[in-house]
């Protein structure tokens, strides 16, 4: 299982967000492209970016920054948070970025993004974000009445490069990973899964690396630091 550390990006500084509320934000460092330095310092093989700002304006927003981010360090970094239209996925591709993880226009338009996973194979990324098992759009703003389960299973013969399945009841609160929903999923596809939100300690990670997934998004964590990227990669059970 691949650890793969966040950075949540909005209004250019480096940010966690509690459950998605943007009036519960955190900021963790001015200079993004510093802290992907540092991730990269303590081992990381990949970074997961998100433009938060994007995600709720629908467009790419932070777009200095994430060119700052890409530009500094040597491993893929993906990249999620209003990519809503082609031009969007294959400006990003042409920055720099490995993936791109795309979840509202997903939901909107399936036969959209079928186009773009075919036109892009291997380069994109499902975004399922769920509260209470529905699907979550506009960064996390609307909650629709589509279960996740569902919409995975639909894409899942697309030839994408994996799934990342957060709860946002769970995301940027350490109280842990929600290990029955990501296993019912991870079994459910073959699309490679990622895990994403609540990952508070080593022995969340231990769980989740027991589960038939390809890697975990962990953020807050390593910011409060309640571990170090260093001790989650030399953790034998978590080692990518």
């Amino acid at each position: 299982m691949q650890v793969i550390p966040a950075i949540d990006v909005r209004g250019g500084r480096c940010v966690r967000l509690r459950q998605g509320d943007f009036d519960q934000e955190t900021v963790f460092g001015a200079d993004p492209a510093a802290m992907a330095v540092r991730w990269q310092s303590e081992g990381a093989a990949r970074i997961h970016l998100v433009d938060l700002d994007g995600a709720k304006e629908g467009r790419p927003v932070n777009v200095a920054a994430v060119r700052r981010v890409v530009a500094a360090v040597g491993v893929p970094c993906q990249l999620g948070g209003g990519i809503r239209d082609e031009a969007t996925i294959a400006a990003w591709l042409e920055e720099g970025l490995d993936r791109v993880v795309v979840g509202t226009q997903a939901l909107r338009d399936p036969d959209w993004f079928g186009r773009m996973a075919r036109a892009y194979p291997g380069r994109l990324v499902l975004g399922l974000d769920a509260r209470d098992g529905r699907v979550a759009t506009q960064g996390w703003l609307e909650v629709s009445s589509v279960a996740a389960m569902v919409l995975a299973q639909e894409f899942d013969p697309l030839p994408l490069a994996g799934i990342i399945y957060t709860d946002i009841a769970r995301d940027g609160t350490l109280e842990g990973p929600n290990l029955g929903a990501i296993e019912a999923l991870a079994r459910a596809v073959r699309t490679p899964v990622i895990a994403s939100g609540g990952v508070g300690s080593l022995e969340d990670l231990k769980h989740l690396a027991a589960l038939p997934i390809a890697g975990c998004i962990v953020g807050r964590a390593l910011y409060e630091g309640r571990f170090t990227l260093s001790e989650a990669l030399t953790s034998e059970e978590t080692t990518p």
